[in-house]
C-alpha cells in the first residue's frame, strides 16, 4: 500500500494507474424486520439492505461501496448500478481523480439515464454505490482512511471534487475555497482531538417503534451504563403512545441527557405541529422528519410553528440532493442537517452539503445505522469538524448497534463517541462469508427462511 503522497499536487506519475477492469454489484440483506430493529411510524417491517459494489483494477488493489435499502427494491438498485459500469469499466483512478468533478458529472447526466432522475430516486442511489467505490478506492491507494485522505487534500483540491451546478446562488466555487482556507487555522489541533476523544454520538437503538416497554427500559438501562447521553425515540404511529413512551425514556434519561423525536415523515403539516406540541413537555432537542422529505416550504411553517417552543426541525436522510438542501437552507426550514452518505452522490455531493449548511451556520447531524452507514459516515463528520466547521455545539452523529460485526473495519464507539478509523478506505468492505451468507434470493439466509 502507498502511503504519504502528497495529494494535492495531482501527481499520480509514480503510482500504478489503477485500472477498474472489473464492477460487480450485489444484493445482501438482512432479516432485521424478524426483530423488529429499525421499525419506525411508516417503515414498520425493514430489512436492512445494500446494493454492494466491488471494483476491481488491475493492479490487485479492489473498490467497496454500498447504498442503503430496505429489503425490496434492492434488485432495482442493483439494475440501476448494472447501467452505470459502462462508466466506469476501463477508467484509470488517476483518469478520474484528476477530474472527479468531472466524473461525478459523467455519472449523474448520461443524457438518457439522467431522465430517470436527475440526481435523485434509485438512479442516485446507485450513483452513491458506485462513488462510494471509486473513494474507497482512492483511500486506499494512499493508505489512508478516507477520513484522513480528506483532511490531508489541499482546499484547492476539494473544491474541484465539487459539482457547483444549481448551487452557486447560494455557494460558489470561490466561496467554497475561501471556507476551507479559513478552516486550515486550528485543523491540527482538531484532528488530535478527534483521534484522543472521538465524534460525540447519539443512539436511535434503544427506542424503535416495534419495542415493547420492557425491552425500551432495559435497553436504556444498559445505554446509561454505557456513557449514552444522548437518545433518539421513533414516534408517529399512535399519540397516547408516543406520550407514554416519551415518558418511559425521559424519567429513565433523567432531565439533563438529550432526547429528540423521529417521525419518519408520518405527518402533514398541521398534524405534525399539534402532535409535535403535546411532546413538548418531554423537551425534544429536535423533531426528525416531520413531514413528506420534499415539503420543503412544510418544514419551514413546522420550524416557525415549534420554533417558540424550543424544538427544532431535523432532516436530510431521504433529502435527494444538494439542490434540495439549498433551499432547505434558504427557507430556514431546518435547524439541524441530517445527511447520508448513500441518498446524496456519495463524498462529493455532500462536500457541498458540508459547505453550505456551515455557510448557515447550520449544524450537520448525520443519519446512520442500516447496513453500513455508520461505518461510511463517520469519516464525513470527521473531516467536517476537522476542516469545516470546527465546531461541536449541538453537533453529534446517529448510532445505531446492529450489524458491524459484518464488515471488516467496523465502527470503533468509545464513551458515546465514533473512534477515528485507521485502516485505510472507507470502511464499507464486507466479509466475503457475509454476503455470500445474505447474498438475496440465492444466499442461504433466505435459503432457509423460504423452507
Amino acid at each position: 500500500v502507498l502511503r504519504g503522497k502528497n495529494l494535492g499536487k495531482f501527481n499520480f506519475r509514480d503510482k500504478m494507474l489503477h485500472k477498474i477492469i472489473n464492477l460487480t454489484v450485489r444484493d445482501v440483506r438482512f432479516p432485521t424486520s424478524l426483530d423488529q430493529h429499525g421499525s419506525d411510524a411508516m417503515h414498520t417491517d425493514p430489512d436492512y439492505s445494500a446494493a454492494y459494489v466491488v471494483l476491481d483494477t488491475d493492479s490487485g488493489l479492489t473498490g467497496f461501496g454500498l447504498t442503503f435499502t430496505l429489503g425490496k427494491g434492492t434488485e432495482i438498485v442493483v439494475c440501476a448500478v448494472e447501467a452505470l459500469a459502462r462508466l466506469v469499466v476501463g477508467k484509470c483512478l488517476q483518469e478520474i481523480v484528476s477530474d472527479f468533478r468531472g466524473f461525478y458529472r459523467l455519472l449523474t447526466s448520461d443524457s438518457q439515464m439522467r431522465w430517470l432522475g436527475p440526481e435523485k430516486g434509485v438512479i442516485h442511489l446507485a450513483t452513491a454505490a458506485v462513488l462510494n467505490a471509486v473513494w474507497d478506492l482512492w483511500a486506499r491507494t494512499e493508505g489512508k482512511p478516507l477520513w484522513k485522505l480528506l483532511v490531508d487534500m489541499e482546499p484547492k483540491q476539494l473544491v474541484s471534487c465539487i459539482d457547483f451546478r444549481y448551487i452557486t446562488d447560494v455557494l460558489t466555487e470561490e466561496e467554497a475555497l475561501d471556507l476551507l482556507v479559513k478552516a486550515q487555522e486550528g485543523k491540527q489541533h482538531r484532528e488530535d482531538q478527534m483521534q484522543k476523544e472521538g465524534y460525540p454520538a447519539y443512539t436511535t437503538s434503544c427506542a424503535w417503534l416495534g419495542y415493547p416497554d420492557e425491552q425500551l427500559k432495559q435497553l436504556c438501562t444498559d445505554a446509561l451504563k454505557s456513557g449514552w447521553t444522548r437518545f433518539k425515540v421513533k414516534v408517529g404511529a399512535d399519540l397516547e403512545d408516543d406520550v407514554r413512551r416519551c415518558r418511559i425514556i425521559r424519567q429513565m434519561i433523567g432531565p439533563d441527557n438529550t432526547l429528540m423525536i423521529d417521525a419518519n415523515q408520518r405527518w402533514d403539516v398541521a398534524e405534525a405541529i399539534s402532535w409535535v406540541s403535546k411532546l413538548a413537555e418531554f423537551r425534544p432537542l429536535w423533531i426528525e422528519e416531520p413531514t413528506s422529505p420534499d415539503d420543503i416550504l412544510g418544514h419551514a411553517a413546522i420550524s416557525k410553528a415549534l420554533a417558540p417552543l424550543g424544538i427544532g426541525v431535523a432532516t436530510g436522510e431521504q433529502c435527494q440532493n444538494r439542490v434540495m438542501f439549498k433551499q432547505f437552507l434558504q427557507a430556514s426550514a431546518l435547524q439541524f442537517v441530517q445527511i447520508d452518505s448513500c441518498r446524496l452522490g456519495s463524498v462529493n455531493e455532500n462536500l457541498a452539503v458540508l459547505l453550505m449548511a456551515h455557510k448557515f451556520n447550520v449544524p450537520v447531524c448525520p443519519h446512520a445505522g442500516g447496513v453500513g452507514l455508520c461505518e461510511l459516515v463517520q469519516h464525513l463528520i470527521l473531516f467536517d469538524y476537522i476542516c469545516v466547521s470546527a465546531d461541536l455545539r449541538n453537533r453529534m452523529c446517529e448510532y445505531v448497534d446492529h450489524l458491524h460485526e459484518h464488515f471488516t473495519c467496523p465502527v470503533v464507539i468509545q464513551d458515546a463517541h465514533y473512534m477515528p478509523p485507521k485502516d485505510p478506505g472507507y470502511s464499507c468492505e464486507m466479509l466475503e462469508s457475509t454476503v455470500q451468507r445474505h447474498q438475496y434470493p440465492e444466499g442461504n439466509v433466505w435459503k432457509n427462511m423460504k423452507k
